[in-house]
């Protein structure tokens, strides 16, 4: 039986490397994004690249409709995904007085309402095949202090680590398995479309990971059943310090962090 995995957001970034070393891995790739020309490119470099078929649908999460329209393109083409990576997401860069209603709906159906619907429609399939895997690419802002900027973007992260812990509770029994990966910032073009480049350049080196490592250790993480997956050691103990430290030494935290040199 012929292996899939559906990656949503995989038009770049963390999505696409995703895409690849599971195609890497022989799993026949299905590409969700909005960016219809960017999937249709993708797709033909991942076919000649690891000879494994993949197709694409374009779908903007946003809208009600789109995981239905992915699940029924996926059912209707054969396609059983054994390995669903929700990865789709982006930023709010404006405080939350400024922002409409509307927007705030929007964001929060494509961090949050979708992948919940998508996980809805595709377990009944990895229940019944008894094996399956989730990753929900989430955030270290699910661990981090409230910010004066993209007031919803953590507290959705940390919604989006208690679902993928909920699936493990109710699914593992059932050869299912729910990995939150919380990156750190990422080399992506997530902030330069998403208005937040500033805060990107801001931060010193160290702090700053490639998409393809990241991707990585995020698929390790998945393939060994971790129920939470924080790549590159610099962000494990970045989320460890924010555990521990009262809330009144953030400031001297990230001021500590910020002054080293070394990246690991």
């Amino acid at each position: 039986m012929k292996k899939y995995a559906l990656i949503t957001g995989s038009s770049s970034g963390i999505g696409l490397e995703i895409a690849k070393i599971l195609a890497n891995k022989g799993y026949n790739i299905i590409l969700t994004a909005r960016r219809k020309e960017r999937l249709i490119e993708n797709s033909k470099s991942i076919i000649s690249s690891y000879n494994v078929s993949c197709d694409y649908i374009s779908c903007d999460l946003s809208d009600k409709s789109s995981p239905n329209k992915i699940y029924d393109f996926c059912k209707k083409n054969n396609y059983d995904i054994e390995i669903l990576v929700n990865n789709a997401g982006y930023a709010i860069p404006s405080s939350f007085i400024k922002t409409t209603m509307e927007n705030e709906e929007k964001f929060l159906r494509v961090l949050g309402i979708s992948v919940i619907a998508l996980s809805k429609l595709f377990l009944p399939s990895m229940v019944k095949n008894k094996k399956g895997k989730i990753m929900i690419i989430s955030s270290v802002a699910a661990f981090a202090p409230p910010t004066s900027f993209l007031s919803l973007y953590g507290p959705v992260k940390m919604f989006m680590n208690r679902f993928s812990d909920s699936i493990n509770s109710n699914y593992n029994s059932k050869g299912i398995t729910s990995t939150a990966v919380c990156p750190g910032f990422t080399y992506t073009e997530f902030h330069t479309s998403n208005g937040v480049q500033k805060q990107m350049d801001s931060m010193p080196g160290f702090m700053k990971k490639s998409a393809k490592r990241v991707a990585k250790e995020a698929i390790a993480d998945t393939f060994k059943g971790k129920s939470l997956s924080i790549p590159t050691k610099t962000y494990k103990l970045f989320v460890l310090l924010l555990k521990v430290t009262p809330k009144f030494l953030f400031p001297l935290l990230f001021k500590m962090l910020a002054g080293k040199k070394k990246s690991n």
